[in-house]
């Protein structure tokens, strides 16, 4: 009995020794790994100074049961015996982890997880990050995969054109991925783990935030000019992530003017005299309804289509009839409208007057693309003027110009709001005058905008 008593007391210290043992392990772990994670940070500021406004904000901590590592905007969660193992196997992964998180938080990838496809974002971010990674070339983050890394990556911008999330997203949409394509993809981009992107509504630190973050990063850039760790891949993935992002359908809000409507006005219409009247006079109500209101509606206003060599086929008509179904849809005609639909290159070549909902199907049916020439925006504005000396507007309220933004603007402010909406985001493109309004749509926000009712337009380009 003593010897069982013995036996039970040994077997229990024994595993408390064990428990403690862990415990030292797991202390020894996390302090080695914070250390290694602070060496990582260390490298970058030093580096690349420009992000140390970022660096600031993402604080690199422990995290038991992520097998990988994790962020939520505000912190980068890692698992210590992981990223040891990992450190051991290839001393650049630290750094490369690190970087690959900050990138994730300065171009927003987290926050736009849910209007994505998550598989295919998550394979967009991760492609994005690494390629700005790889195009820095730093020695203190190299990998073993890196050179499979950019051969993929070589391939896939000849393909997709300027590697930022966005535009690889749209590529793997309509360029569907293996599975066995899928897993090559993970292998070689995949650094963290996306299990916190779900959970926006947790983040420490706000889209808005991190915005600031990055137009300060873009300012810092021009500052460390010198400096050979910056890309061309950076700076468009930064471009994308702090471009000023318009609602279409809200801009066209904005070209709205007060008008009496054709339809009762039920804000000023008391139904307890009207059923009065009813019951005590027969069919003799005691008040009649208005049959006027006031109402914000679409009036006056011009669309001008830039028709050079760069603007041309289905992506013009679906933005004319992303157009036409927002006005349509949002009942923001009045029974009668003056439009005008503009199409110029150098020149204006026509100009169609839209005055009623049949006047826009029949464009859409029967509308020709002319032109094809050089750009230059002056001849829209002057012909506009033109029109309002001769008394076709009223009350022009604005200008709706479609470009791809190469060409000579006016050098006057007009004297009603103009737009330029541009088909991509394109830093190389001439800076638009400060009186104008800036608008980036892509080909899938315009596509997904069509109209599907709406009548098969038979475009030719003549």
């Amino acid at each position: 009995m003593q010897c069982e008593k013995q036996m039970i007391h040994q077997k229990s210290a024994e595993g408390e020794q064990i428990q403690q043992e862990q415990i030292r392990r797991r202390k020894r772990a996390e302090e080695l790994a914070r250390q290694v994670m602070q060496l990582a940070r260390d490298n970058i500021v030093v580096n690349m100074r420009f992000l140390d406004a970022a660096l600031s904000r993402l604080k690199a901590e422990a995290r038991g049961g992520l097998d990988g590592a994790a962020s939520d905007g505000s912190g980068l969660y890692y698992e210590p015996f992981w990223l040891l193992k990992k450190y051991q196997e290839e001393p650049g992964y630290p750094v490369r982890l690190y970087l690959h998180v900050l990138l994730h938080n300065v171009f927003h990838h987290s926050y736009e997880y849910e209007e994505k496809e998550g598989e295919l974002w998550n394979l967009a971010a991760d492609a994005a990050a690494e390629n700005v990674i790889l195009e820095m070339n730093l020695p203190m983050g190299m990998l073993e995969s890196d050179a499979e890394a950019r051969n993929k990556l070589h391939y896939l911008k000849e393909d997709a054109g300027a590697l930022t999330a966005e535009k690889i997203y749209r590529y793997l949409k309509n360029n569907p991925m293996s599975p066995e394509e899928k897993g090559q993809w993970s292998r070689l981009f995949c650094r963290d783990r996306h299990i916190y992107w779900k959970e926006q509504e947790r983040f420490e630190i706000t889209q808005e935030q991190w915005k600031k973050i990055s137009e300060r990063i873009k300012a810092d850039i021009k500052s460390f000019s010198k400096d050979k760790n910056s890309s061309e891949s950076l700076e468009r993935n930064l471009a994308e992530a702090t471009r000023d992002r318009y609602d279409y359908g809200d801009l066209l809000r904005r070209f709205t003017v007060m008008g009496e409507d054709m339809q009762v006005n039920d804000e000023e219409f008391d139904y307890i005299y009207y059923t009065y009247g009813l019951s005590e006079y027969g069919d003799m109500p005691l008040i009649e309804p208005l049959e006027y209101k006031d109402a914000k509606k679409v009036r006056e206003f011009v669309i001008a289509i830039d028709t050079s060599a760069s603007c041309r086929g289905e992506i013009v008509k679906e933005f004319v009839r992303k157009t036409y179904s927002i006005l349509k849809g949002t009942e923001h005609f009045f029974q009668k409208i003056n439009v005008h639909i503009i199409q110029c290159d150098s020149d204006v070549r026509s100009d169609t007057k839209i005055s009623c909902q049949e006047d826009f199907d029949a464009f859409l049916k029967e509308g020709k693309l002319k032109g094809f020439g050089s750009t230059d925006f002056r001849p829209v504005f002057a012909y506009v003027d033109k029109l309002r000396a001769e008394g076709e507007f009223e009350n022009l309220k604005g200008l709706i110009y479609f470009t791809d933004g190469y060409g000579v603007y006016p050098p006057q402010m007009p004297d009603y709001d103009t737009v330029f909406v541009f088909l991509d985001d394109n830093h190389e493109r001439p800076e638009v005058p400060a009186w104008a309004i800036p608008v980036v749509l892509d080909e899938e926000e315009i596509e997904g905008m069509a109209v599907e009712e709406a009548a098969e337009a038979k475009w030719e380009e003549v």
